[in-house]
């Protein structure tokens, strides 16, 4: 009996000991927890600047075969007026075929239809060169894999565009030339401010974007969404569609068709010291989408849509593919005309997080916004982490920092499809004009709009401080409005 007493104790003294370890655990882990879940509501609160360091470490520059292929031995005329399509071609595969190099577009005018690079090939503009790419619709045959505004579609080929290659580039200090304007490409739009007139075609009409947009919606295989002629969905500048290791380095961009620079579906992307130029229709300057490890920096954007807009699909279609655009460095840039400075969406479906946009400078008369984010309820999406330090702004027209859950597409649809935006960060901004608002932030009833941070931010001038909804910690840290140090106070705390 005394030894059943003596185990009972024992087994009695083990459970003991047992609760007490599971219960320090708990407490050590339930700590843990509690610091990390500090440690992410703080995170927005300070610009995250070793991760950004760290994130521009890993993304390397390609590196290339110390050999040249000039496309005049190719077969090239520089007249601007003899098609150099199959001279740059099989400059292009020659060099691709014998391991790599760079492909010498020399001083000159070459006309040209798309180009398309191979793996381990540089095409590199020489001071002086212009490639002037063809306004004809039927040179940009066969018809590729490729993307109009976040859908997938067989559709005229990018003008410079890559398919699943790997160390390519575009360098140089020469101009590509899209020659687009109100007599051809950009008619399509089908506004009037591009040259459209009523009877013209255009890719609002029922058999074009609108049935591309109900095949994405519905799933069609991108096999069988085939545009091009009759069709009229303008191509892209430069797309590398899944492609990794890429760099766009130097060249001027000019005059384009559609959207400029669009990684699509790619990885360790850079993009430096270009100066894109270019006020047509939807003429962003960089758009990367579905994509990963995208530096862009010491680079010019003066353009008729975004400066940079960044992107991870549309609606259904993106949420399908499910790859979401994260990890986005834009430093020391400048922005001058466009609809945003920096952009996240409207196409994001997929999702964006860890964008991070440091010491850029931004100011025209005919820049709407600095720091933009749009979706809406068709759109969807998650963002998460837009960290936004040293900035300078001379002048917008609307806002400083403008988020809309509330975004208007073409036909104003709403769905089920319910955004999340949260982790904003303005640190060490000055402005010298914001427009309409410091800030216009409207989230939705069912999702607020998460932890915006305005720390150490000076506006001189601005009309109203706040336009403000559906929004849920919103803080002002060391922030002057108008000559005067202002704090954020709730509506339901006033």
């Amino acid at each position: 009996m005394n030894n059943l007493i003596n185990s009972v104790n024992s087994t009695k003294s083990r459970a003991s000991i047992l609760v007490l370890a599971v219960s320090a655990l708990a407490f050590i882990y339930g700590c843990g927890i509690k610091k990390t879940q500090s440690d992410e509501n703080l995170a927005v609160d300070r610009f995250p600047m070793e991760r950004m360091v760290q994130l521009e470490k890993s993304i390397k520059e390609p590196k290339f075969r110390n050999a040249s292929y000039n496309i005049l031995n190719f077969g090239a005329i520089a007249d601007g007026k003899t098609m150099a399509t199959e001279s740059i071609r099989k400059a292009i595969v020659a060099c691709s075929e014998n391991g790599g190099g760079k492909v010498i577009v020399p001083a000159g005018k070459f006309l040209s239809g798309p180009i398309h690079l191979e793996n381990n090939v540089n095409l590199h503009l020489e001071e002086g060169s212009e490639i002037l790419f063809s306004t004809n619709p039927d040179d940009f045959y066969p018809l590729v894999h490729t993307s109009f505004e976040g859908m997938e579609l067989m559709n005229y080929s990018p003008l410079i565009y890559a398919n699943n290659k790997k160390n390519i580039a575009v360098t140089g200090k020469g101009t590509l030339n899209g020659q687009a304007g109100n007599d051809n490409w950009w008619t399509w739009k089908g506004s009037a401010a591009y040259g459209f007139q009523k009877g013209m075609p255009s890719q609002l009409d029922e058999n074009n974007l609108p049935a591309l947009m109900e095949m994405a919606d519905k799933n069609v295989p991108v096999s069988q969404r085939t545009f091009g002629n009759g069709r009229y969905l303008r191509p892209n500048f430069i797309e590398p569609f899944e492609c990794e290791n890429v760099l766009i380095q130097g060249v001027t961009i000019i005059n384009a068709p559609f959207w400029i620079l669009h990684p699509m579906k790619s990885k360790n992307v850079i993009v430096d010291g270009v100066h894109i130029k270019s006020h047509g229709p939807n003429n962003d300057g960089c758009d990367p989408e579905y994509s990963q490890n995208v530096l862009i920096k010491n680079s010019v954007f003066n353009t008729g849509d975004d400066c940079i807009a960044i992107k991870a699909g549309r609606d259904e279609e993106g949420r399908r593919v499910g790859i979401m655009t994260e990890n986005i460095i834009v430093r020391d840039c400048k922005m001058i005309d466009g609809h945003g400075g920096v952009v996240i969406g409207s196409e994001m479906s997929a999702g964006v997080k860890n964008v991070f946009v440091y010491n850029n400078h931004m100011d025209s008369p005919e820049l709407d916004r600095a720091i933009r984010l749009k979706t809406n309820s068709v759109r969807g999406g998650t963002v998460d982490g837009l960290y936004v330090k040293n900035i300078t702004v001379g002048e917008v027209k609307e806002a400083v920092l403008h988020i809309t859950m509330n975004y208007k597409d073409y036909s104003n649809r709403t769905g089920n499809a319910i955004p999340q935006i949260r982790n904003i960060l303005l640190e060490d901004v000055t402005v010298k004009n914001g427009g309409k608002y410091a800030i216009f932030a409207e989230g939705l009833e069912n999702s607020k709009i998460q932890n915006i941070t305005f720390k150490n931010v000076t506006i001189d001038k601005v009309k109203a401080n706040f336009n403000v909804k559906s929004v849920e910690n919103l803080k002002l840290i060391n922030t002057t409005i108008n000559g005067v140090k202002t704090e954020y106070i709730p509506d339901y705390k006033k």
